[in-house]
């Protein structure tokens, strides 16, 4: 077997598909026989290329699990001799990781059966290494150990709190000082509530010293730290926007923060970190002042009456600060807690708008721009109080509207939008010169502005109702120009074109409406060829309000749009679970090799990998079944069989958005 799946390993990792395929399958094949575990072992040890053992590994730690039970000791020592080998003798990092987690998974089995009882002695040896190598797998090890054996960790917690401190402030390695940030969330999750947390009390103190230096850092590798304390590892060649220590810390051991009185020390590092500079990179995820506000984010969202109070203190001062970035990261901090701390901040609104609503005059547009920001945050989550100050909080939107700064104005645009979605008449002395400011700028501005701009034409028109008629005409004339568009990169505003012609139109009504309908109806239909999933969902939203307006006048609409509503809820969604393979990023399409003892293995779902956008497709498309029902009722006769199955079956559908519309549809039926 060994000299035959050298071959098909070689094959796998070909270019050609085909080829792929072929040895795919055939490893599917031996990977049944216990006998491919010594054959995988072998490659992992003397193959010559790193893929090759690399793959070797990954394929193994797959088959390990079904496996295991059927080899005989001494295939058992050679397998966990081999993998202790390729840890401590490897060069390449990838295919050492990948040994380590083989060795997570079958330590799972031999731990607790006292089978590998010179396992964690050689990890602790391995851990104080001279070699940086041997530290940090030792440390990723631990990681991972602690998810399938933690219990056998428990008389070693002294001895580990040393080790891990002693890494955690390694000055040598910055891959030490990750993995080791890694290993402390690993324990800390593991340990949960009770009694063994308070044994890593002395821990928090030094997670904070270093996570400081980590921000402050702006070395990638040591940022990245931040991120590692989530439950799940993340693939270290992708930045992603992840839960960092500290948000961890708030999320899933708020009470030890409240119990050692670390809510406010953790906030007076993390303040002034949203004043650190991002050196103009703004798209930066691991940026000192971005990996702040997210930590204090989660802090507000977990721990809201600790958070309230010195975030605000903090932005009260940092408001007359003579230092632009501080009073930018005063609003910003105010902006980010709207959310967790929103029933503190009803009570507060007006300080807290005086802070946000005299950022908006400043004469730096940074700040502004975390003003207009800020301003947004409270419209959307500090509703619906926030609508009573609109006497002073409008005008200043009015006049943003006109910032010198685009940016400022797309933010102004979206606070807008946020704004009025709660308003009724109070919008009407406002209409006029709303309406006059974002008509101009949906025919002068550059694209993005445009879309956020017909956003927020779309909440004034539902907020003033009757009221918008004036305006109408105008506004759905500029809407067929943008209806039209078939550039890839015009999608966008076609579909929020097409949205905002949806909402128009119910301030308009079927009188005033469908007369000049065909050519939107038409302009709808044709954007279905465009293979945008966003313009779907939109126009599935247009026609729910046209059939709303026309009632049984839709009926001759319903052969060219029922089949496309059709067509979105029998889409697939692409779901699938997201299996870690953090050690196998250099190898693609891995994932299908596997054997009948598959059930057995136990992966770790890092999450569920679902196509979002298709997810809001099927939710507006089923509740457009369900509308065209209600309002077209007897026309709609033929179309109800197979709207039922669809709504039925979609009522028992994993995403709750449209699981709900489903539920709303088959009561409108």
């Amino acid at each position: 077997m060994a000299q035959s799946l050298e071959l098909l390993l070689i094959q796998f990792l070909m270019p050609d598909n085909d080829a792929r395929r072929q040895a795919e399958e055939q490893i599917k094949r031996l990977a049944k026989d216990p006998q491919v575990v010594p054959a995988l072992v072998q490659h992992l040890r003397t193959a010559k290329t790193p893929n090759v053992r690399q793959l070797a590994a990954v394929l193994l730690r797959k088959k390990i699990t079904g496996h295991w039970a059927k080899l005989s000791p001494q295939l058992k020592h050679l397998v966990k001799q081999s993998l202790i080998e390729s840890i401590t003798m490897e060069h390449s990092p990838p295919v050492r990781r990948a040994s380590a987690n083989v060795v997570s998974i079958i330590a799972k089995y031999a731990v607790p059966a006292g089978e590998w009882p010179d396992l964690l002695p050689f990890l602790f040896q391995c851990s104080q290494s001279a070699q940086e190598d041997h530290r940090e797998v030792a440390l990723i090890l631990f990681s991972s150990l602690t998810e399938t054996i933690g219990n056998s960790f428990q008389p070693h917690f002294a001895d580990l709190q040393v080790l891990l401190l002693k890494c955690l402030q390694d000055e040598t390695s910055n891959r030490v000082r990750v993995a080791a940030l890694k290993a402390v969330g690993s324990f800390l999750e593991f340990t949960n509530d009770g009694a063994e947390v308070v044994k890593f009390r002395e821990f928090i103190p030094s997670i904070l010293h270093v996570s400081r230096q980590c921000l402050a850092s702006g070395d990638e590798d040591v940022a990245f730290a931040l991120e590692v304390c989530s439950s799940q590892n993340l693939e270290s060649n992708t930045r992603h926007q992840a839960i960092q220590i500290i948000s961890w810390l708030a999320k899933y051991k708020s009470n030890s923060l409240k119990k050692h009185k670390l809510v406010i020390p953790i906030l007076q590092v993390m303040c002034p970190l949203l004043a650190e500079s991002t050196d103009g990179n703004e798209d930066d995820d691991l940026a000192p002042d971005r990996a702040a506000a997210e930590v204090i984010d989660t802090m507000a969202l977990n721990l809201p009456k600790h958070v309230f109070a010195p975030v605000f203190e903090f932005a009260s001062l940092s408001s007359q600060n003579a230092n632009p970035k501080f009073r930018e990261a005063s609003v910003t901090a105010l902006g980010v807690i709207s959310e967790g701390c929103l029933e503190l901040m009803k009570n507060k609104l007006e300080p807290v708008l005086h802070i946000v609503l005299g950022a908006l005059r400043d004469p730096e547009q940074m700040v502004r721009g975390a003003a207009s920001f800020a301003l947004g945050q409270f419209a959307e989550h500090l509703q619906p109080e926030i609508v009573s100050h609109y006497e002073s909080v409008l005008p200043c939107i009015l006049n943003a509207l006109e910032d010198a700064s685009d940016e400022v104005k797309e933010k102004s645009y979206y606070a807008l939008a946020a704004f009025c979605e709660n308003m009724g008449e109070e919008i009407l002395p406002f209409l006029d010169p709303l309406m006059g400011r974002l008509l101009a700028a949906l025919q002068s501005s550059p694209r993005n502005l445009q879309e956020t701009c017909m956003s927020a034409i779309g909440s004034v028109a539902s907020a003033s109702e009757q009221a918008f008629l004036p305006y109408a005409e105008r506004v759905l004339e500029l809407m067929k120009n943008f209806m039209v568009l078939t550039k890839d990169e015009d999608l966008c505003s076609r579909a929020r074109a097409t949205e905002l012609v949806g909402i128009v139109a119910m301030s308009v009504g079927r009188m005033g409406m469908e007369p000049i309908l065909p050519p939107f109806i038409e302009a709808a239909i044709a954007g279905f060829g465009l293979e945008y999933s966003e313009l779907r969902e939109y126009t599935h939203g247009f026609f729910s309000n046209i059939a709303e307006i026309l009632a049984d006048g839709f009926a001759q609409y319903l052969p060219h749009v029922v089949p496309l509503a059709f067509a979105s809820c029998n889409l697939d969604d692409g779901s699938a679970v997201d299996i870690d393979e953090s050690d196998d990023e250099n190898i693609n399409g891995f994932g299908g090799v596997s054997s009948d003892d598959e059930a057995h293995d136990e992966p770790r779902v890092r999450n569920i990998s679902i196509r979002t956008g298709v997810l809001d497709e099927k939710a507006a498309a089923t509740q457009a079944l369900g509308l065209f029902a209600e309002h077209t009722k007897i026309s709609y006769a033929p179309y109800l069989e197979e709207s039922q199955k669809i709504l039925v079956r979609h009522s028992g559908y994993f995403h709750e958005d449209v699981r709900l519309q489903a539920i709303i549809g088959l009561k409108r039926e």
